[in-house]
């Protein structure tokens, strides 16, 4: 009977714990710094455009977990997706996105702000095993378009061109 009394009080005071607006208050603010601000050009409702202007899909970005990651949802609504978190990583003093898509791609990238522009690199496996550099760069323009430039390296390892898109915000 003891027992069964302790492991109903635990329940109650956990809840109390969480609840409690003392414990809040007391807790610093995560996800307050001017790093995890760095990205915010990003957050919004956005219509993709490609090269030549030709609407390529549509993109999502908001802040969550507190402000602590910024979520992407992309799609072409032509049956391709995928989604990406990023977030800062103050133990490594650096940006990081994970990217997931409908094709299988899982993407790591590194980074950080570079003369305005978000500046992320990483590595995917190529053909034979070889890797491929990866480097995405976010510019923030002053008409509150965003140009994301995608490169990558041949198999000389020269960066080329993978995609350039312009962010319109709906």
């Amino acid at each position: 009977m003891r027992i069964m009394r302790a492991r109903s009080i635990v329940p109650v005071f956990v809840l109390g714990l969480i609840a409690s607006p003392a414990v809040a208050q007391t807790r610093p603010p995560a996800c307050t710094s001017a790093e995890h601000r760095q990205f915010d050009f990003w957050i919004g409702e956005w219509e993709v455009t490609g090269a030549q202007g030709k609407v390529v899909g549509n993109n999502r970005i908001t802040r969550e977990f507190g402000g602590c990651a910024l979520h992407e949802r992309y799609d072409t609504g032509r049956g391709y997706s995928g989604a990406s978190y990023n977030a800062w990583d103050g133990a490594r003093r650096q940006w990081h996105q994970t990217w997931v898509d409908t094709g299988g791609q899982v993407l790591k990238l590194d980074g950080g702000l570079v003369d305005g522009k978000m500046v992320l690199e990483g590595e995917s496996p190529g053909p034979g095993g070889r890797a491929i550099r990866q480097r995405i760069t976010w510019t923030p323009n002053p008409d509150g378009t965003v140009r994301q430039l995608w490169e990558s390296t041949n198999a000389a390892g020269e960066w080329t061109v993978a995609f350039d898109g312009l962010y319109r915000r709906k």
